[in-house]
């Protein structure tokens, strides 16, 4: 919940004491007894500030998107709405908390249309009204430049996504270790880099539940797949889903492997980050490099950093959605 303060017009303290003093004079023309000139008082200037707080809450309220299917980025998450809760709202002012201003709990509405019910379709990037961006890092092979980006991130308290090829995942227990200890999701980069378009479903459900194990024996309940190279076709997409996995793939590609340099990363990221980004990367020299001013970059664009889970769910970043008059 997120309160916002702001000065009623008139002001709860000005507004309730008119309506004091016109309850006292009407109770005080009719012999009313103290106790039932308060009891007129307390119903009184609650239906008041009710009325108040109901009128306000019209005004503030911000409706939830939906999850979708687009054309071209196929499945877009929803994104929460936000409204004032009404009877937390109506206690805070009864408290007098703040004197001559209400204090507006806000609380978050979901979307009646989630991404979980647009059925398996790939995902490219979040809902383009979260101001948030994810590395997504795919690692299949080497480990030399891993140490260097996880002290990055580490620095700059930024969470991202690895997805474990199962081949590397399985001689490198230790290392995946140490990315999930350091507040990393990873998640499903299938087992043998195979080209998902061309392998039979049979091998589709081998390449994905072999890596599935894996994970679950270091305790992850994965929730995504990201299919080798980006290959795959609809049969992967529906193999994916029975296991209760999305099916992600990116926005933004560093084309790292190709070793661009950093200079040549941050020049193609500065025209092409925005709210939802999936940035894909891999353990190379040219994005551990990059990195550093990949993340002041974002952040100077006003975007959050959070893992791909973070992007794609609806809920608002914490903090987000003051209101400010």
């Amino acid at each position: 919940m997120v309160l916002i303060s702001v000065n009623a017009i008139p002001s709860v303290g000005t507004y309730i004491h008119s309506v004091k003093n016109q309850d006292t004079r009407l109770a005080e023309e009719r012999g009313w007894t103290s106790n039932e000139i308060r009891s007129v008082f307390a119903t009184t200037s609650e239906s008041a500030l009710l009325e108040t707080i109901t009128k306000e809450a019209e005004k503030r309220r911000v409706a939830p998107i939906n999850a979708k299917v687009d054309p071209v980025w196929k499945a877009i998450p929803g994104y929460n709405g936000l409204e004032v809760d009404i009877e937390e709202t109506l206690k805070l002012a009864e408290h007098h908390l703040t004197p001559n201003k209400i204090n507006y709990v806000m609380k978050e509405i979901e979307p009646s249309i989630q991404l979980d019910d647009l059925g398996p379709n790939p995902i490219y990037k979040g809902n383009p009204k979260k101001p948030m961006v994810s590395f997504m890092i795919n690692v299949a092979w080497g480990n030399e430049f891993l140490p260097s980006i996880l002290d990055t991130l580490r620095k700059e308290n930024v969470h991202a996504t690895f997805f474990f090829d199962g081949s590397w995942l399985k001689k490198n227990t230790e290392m995946a270790k140490r990315i999930q200890s350091e507040g990393h999701e990873i998640s499903n980069h299938a087992y043998s880099h195979k080209d998902m378009r061309t392998v039979s479903r049979s091998k589709a459900v081998e390449e994905i539940s072999k890596t599935e194990d894996l994970l679950k024996q270091l305790g992850v309940k994965n929730t995504l797949f990201a299919p080798p190279s980006g290959y795959f076709s609809q049969e992967t997409v529906q193999v994916a889903s029975e296991f209760k996995l999305q099916t992600v793939l990116w926005t933004f590609d560093t084309i790292d492997w190709k070793n661009p340099g950093a200079s040549r990363i941050l020049e193609r990221l500065s025209t092409n980050v925005e709210p939802g980004t999936l940035i894909l990367m891999h353990p190379t020299a040219s994005s551990r490099d990059a990195l550093p001013g990949m993340i002041s970059m974002i952040k100077k664009k006003g975007l959050t950093l959070g893992t791909v889970s973070d992007t794609l769910s609806s809920k608002r970043i914490t903090g987000q959605g003051q209101i400010t008059n």
